[in-house]
């Protein structure tokens, strides 16, 4: 169960590294991402590395020593070249006379840049100096649950002692920077036979001389660390289990889905979040043991968990209600305490120059028996911070075997979390995008209209989960979308419209991806054309079943979900033109079109209330792409009107009066600017996108 008992894997490849012979940056990024690859050896954009390598100056031509280090906000597992910040080690070296003392740790952040080797290098971190004063050629500086177990121990230092018999030194815990720096280059000149540093409460420095060398150390010292816990393993984690059981993995899943957007709209009663759930055996054990509120209280110790977790998770009683309508009234008064706490620990310890408080409700939720809740400004940062924690309860289960776990006194981690460097880091941040902070579902999104609105979506922040009948076609588009925005930010879901139980298991498993849902596409769709004397019955109630009440089905689904987070949201319906034009051969798309129009007016008059707006689009001839001209609607369509099928569009695009034609695109231009902000007192509304269509006004 417990992956701090896990050896960590030896995963130098010599041949591969015998490839990059000679070019120290290219190692140095290789030894990063093998590092960064094992969550157990540090969490993404945990850590740092570093390598000194000879490179010319651009100007003079002179040979000059200079330190590549990862970057501020990188991380050293999907690090590249450009991830890395290059400064020269001569200016690096004179900023030792600038330095003061702990008085001068933030002022010494300014002196970096003008350290750059490059003008345009990746901006250094506040780890920069670690590595800069350190004699050696190659430094690591990780965080290994193992590692941080002994480091969080109530006796560290004698244990550090007996694990690596003074190979490694052992320093308290001294908030990152240029102090920190100067002790650790201070005991490493004392000592030569030093070949690592033990930071208390936080992780581990490590050196060597060469890529390979500095890689193996670090893994060896890991493993030196995994060894002494191993060996110390047996008693029941976290104390053993406070709850007689658990449901089955099936039911938790049942009961997140349908709680979720109730936890997120009070996770979002300041800022708008997105959500992760965790059902890890480790996060079970912890959040049902006896000892889980204790350790909780406690909270992290390592400023990388706590920064990303916040010091403590907001831990609901085993008794909580599973009945989505009775647990937010059950729970709020938990939210308002978990704030009002925090914002008691800002009172406490903030200064005149401390940063504004930051939002003060939980990032972290454990129900016992259930599992773990996350919630952050991204899908990514939600799913990274359930990560983080996991590491922090492997490294709580590790210190208690060794006698007992402690965390940061909280001035400390106050002292790092509204740190004014931290809060410049996180000014640094680009703008959120229009759509940040939102999720979607988009019906009939595998192609055509449908797969153009997730792409807008997607390219405008949001999440999106993509639904269609089509597997086969949903697998292409959602891994194409997953290259351009992110696994995090897109998932796949097949429902068959006609199936309610379907319908509704695909809305709570997509609610249940994002921790929500804000916004509704209702997309899908098929055409079939005929005259009403020979048009078969069967094929009018197919048309009616997917679209007329399966939107409605998907729409019900949808608005449960955004009543439990009342947050609002909003629905959009592609209609069509035929909702408003009668034209021949056409009874059956036409009247489930004018259907679909007018259900989303009812739906607009009735949930407006609820911060709800159900707004419609009318396309018209949207032929590239569509999953519906492709199965023969086009070639129909194409011989009704008496021209050569790949002649149909531009037979469209003249009969409009601004003679263009309309691409799937247009259409999630219009979706954006109903969701986007531009629109948001609007509802009720139809929007022509057709070219211009005299008798398709709406009136």
């Amino acid at each position: 169960m417990a992956t701090i008992d896990q050896t960590v894997e030896d995963r130098w490849n010599a041949a591969h590294a015998a490839t990059l012979a000679g070019d120290e940056v290219a190692l140095l990024v290789y030894r990063s991402n093998l590092l960064g690859g094992d969550l157990r050896i540090t969490n993404f954009a945990g850590g740092n590395t570093s390598a000194k390598a000879m490179m010319r100056d651009p100007v003079t031509g002179e040979p000059v020593d200079v330190l590549w280090v990862k970057g501020s906000g990188g991380d050293i597992g999907t690090l590249t070249k450009d991830g890395l910040a290059q400064l020269r080690m001569d200016r690096l070296s004179a900023l030792r006379t600038r330095y003061r003392g702990p008085a001068d740790e933030d002022s010494m952040v300014a002196f970096y840049d003008h350290c750059l080797f490059h003008p345009k290098s990746r901006a250094p971190s506040i780890d920069t100096p670690l590595h800069a004063l350190l004699p050696a050629r190659h430094v690591d500086h990780l965080h290994p649950d193992a590692v941080i177990a002994i480091a969080a121990a109530n006796d560290g230092e004698a244990m550090t002692r007996e694990i690596y018999g003074g190979e490694v030194g052992w320093l308290g815990w001294i908030r990152p920077g240029f102090e920190l720096a100067t002790k650790i280059a201070a005991l490493a000149a004392a000592d030569p036979r030093l070949v690592g540093v033990m930071l208390g409460g936080h992780g581990i420095i490590s050196w060597a001389d060469t890529s390979e060398a500095c890689y193996r150390r670090s893994v060896g010292l890991i493993n030196r660390a995994v060894k002494f816990l191993a060996a110390r393993a047996g008693r029941a984690a976290f104390g053993g289990p406070a709850i007689e059981s658990a449901p089955e993995a099936a039911e938790r899943r049942r009961i997140a889905a349908a709680v979720m957007p109730a936890l997120r709209g009070l996770a979002s009663r300041q800022t708008r979040k997105v959500g992760c759930f965790v059902e890890s055996e480790q996060i079970l054990a912890f959040a049902g043991s006896k000892d889980g509120a204790r350790l909780s209280a406690i909270g992290t110790s390592c400023p990388d968990h706590f920064l990303r977790t916040k010091i403590t998770p907001l831990l609901l009683p085993a008794d909580t209600p599973r009945d989505a309508g009775a647990l937010a009234d059950f729970v709020r008064p938990l939210f308002d305490g978990y704030a009002a706490g925090h914002a008691a620990y800002y009172k406490a310890h903030a200064q005149a120059d401390s940063p504004p408080m930051r939002d003060p409700q939980p990032v972290v939720m454990l129900w016992p028996g259930i599992g773990m809740f996350t919630f952050a400004k991204d899908a990514a940062t939600a799913r990274i911070a359930g990560e983080y924690f996991t590491n922090a309860v492997n490294v709580m289960e590790g210190a208690e075997r060794l006698g007992g776990y402690k965390g940061l006194p909280p001035a400390d981690a106050f002292g790092i979390e509204y740190w004014a460097l931290e809060e410049a880091k996180l000014k640094r941040q680009p703008p959120e995008r229009a759509l940040a902070r939102r999720t979607a579902l988009v019906s009939g999104a595998a192609s055509g209209i449908g797969l153009a609105i997730a792409r807008r979506f997607l390219a405008e922040g949001a999440a999106v989960a993509l639904l269609d009948v089509d597997a086969a076609k949903l697998a292409d588009a959602v891994r194409d979308l997953a290259k351009r925005h992110g696994t995090d930010n897109v998932r796949a879901f097949t429902a068959d419209l006609r199936d309610a139980k379907a319908v509704e298991a695909a809305v709570e498993e997509a609610s249940l991806a994002f921790g929500g849902l804000d916004l509704l596409v209702n997309n899908a769709g098929l055409s079939i054309a005929g005259d009403v004397d020979a048009f078969a019955i069967e094929q009018f109630d197919l048309m009616h079943d997917v679209m007329t009440r399966g939107s409605l089905l998907l729409s019900q689904a949808f608005v449960r979900q955004l009543k439990r987070q009342s947050l609002g949201g909003d629905i959009l319906y592609i209609a069509s033109k035929n909702a408003i034009v009668a034209g021949p051969s056409n009874v059956a798309y036409g009247s489930v079109k004018a259907a679909q129009a007018h259900q989303a007016r009812l739906l607009a008059a009735e949930l407006g209330r609820f911060g709800i707006r159900v707004n419609t689009i009318n396309p018209d001839a949207v032929i590239r792409g569509s999953g519906i001209w492709a199965a023969g609607w086009a070639a129909d369509r194409a011989r009704a009107h008496g021209v050569a099928l790949e002649a149909l569009p531009q037979h469209y695009a003249q009969r409009t009066l601004l003679a263009v034609e309309v691409l799937p695109e247009d259409i999630a231009d219009a979706a954006f600017c109903f969701v986007g902000g531009a629109l948001s007192k609007t509802t009720g509304a139809m929007l022509p996108v057709d070219g211009g269509i005299a008798a398709a006004f709406p009136r």
